[in-house]
């Protein structure tokens, strides 16, 4: 069953999603000022102590600057921001940019070759048995979607280095809507079914770098047909 990201939001979680929406779409640009905070919360619908409790959170991601007696800057948020920056872009758009999804895999395929690497050297077997399923996997762009994400899941839990983790899992909520898009494509599930049986036999050889290999040329094959497919 697919992962279910939603959740009911409070009214801070909801301003924060406008605040941020505001910016990213040009209401509130990166070097502009907000509003008074008592204009800016009877914009948002809501008392000042709430737009404070978001604003602190926001401020500490980067969005903001909040300075006592003066106005509230807007941060460039690619320069100041974090983690929970991107998670706050991804939870905060109804639908992500392509853009933004090229960039990401971009940093895929940086990480995944490392993090399958530590995984195969560290517990092939693990490895392997994640992968047992392949042939099983029906040939449809959301069964694809999925394994694929629960595979990432799988190997950069296995991966000594938390940080690999806590990096997949910033983009989760939008891992598999961008699956579905590029798994339409049959040619696209054939080239990551053929990743699984490479990946399957270099896990059962205990061949570290041979996975870090293979890894990093599917990686780089997955960006360029995902950057084709949206042209």
């Amino acid at each position: 069953m697919e992962e279910d990201y939603k959740s009911p939001l409070r009214s801070s979680d909801l301003v924060e999603n406008n605040l941020i929406r505001a910016v990213l779409l040009g209401e509130f640009p990166p070097g502009s000022v907000l509003p008074p905070e008592r204009d800016l919360a009877a914009k948002l619908g809501v008392g000042r102590p709430t737009l404070r409790e978001v604003m602190q959170r926001l401020e500490r991601d980067g969005w903001f600057t909040v300075r006592k007696g003066q106005h509230t800057q807007v941060n460039d948020f690619w320069r100041e921001g974090n983690l929970n920056t991107l998670v706050n872009i991804v939870q905060s758009s109804d639908e992500v940019p392509e853009t933004f999804i090229i960039n990401l895999l971009e940093v895929r395929v940086a990480l995944a070759p490392a993090y399958v690497k530590d995984a195969v050297q560290c517990c092939p077997a693990k490895v392997v048995a994640a992968l047992t399923e392949i042939d099983e996997l029906i040939d449809a762009a959301d069964e694809f979607a999925l394994f694929d994400w629960q595979l990432q899941k799988k190997l950069v839990n296995l991966a000594n280095n938390p940080i690999y983790r806590l990096i997949l899992n910033s983009f989760g909520p939008i891992y598999i809507q961008a699956a579905r898009r590029y798994f339409i494509v049959s040619e696209n599930r054939q080239l990551s079914r053929r990743f699984y049986q490479d990946l399957l036999t270099t896990a059962m050889a205990s061949d570290h770098q041979g996975a870090e290999r293979v890894t990093k040329e599917v990686m780089e094959e997955v960006l360029r047909c995902y950057r084709n497919q949206i042209k």
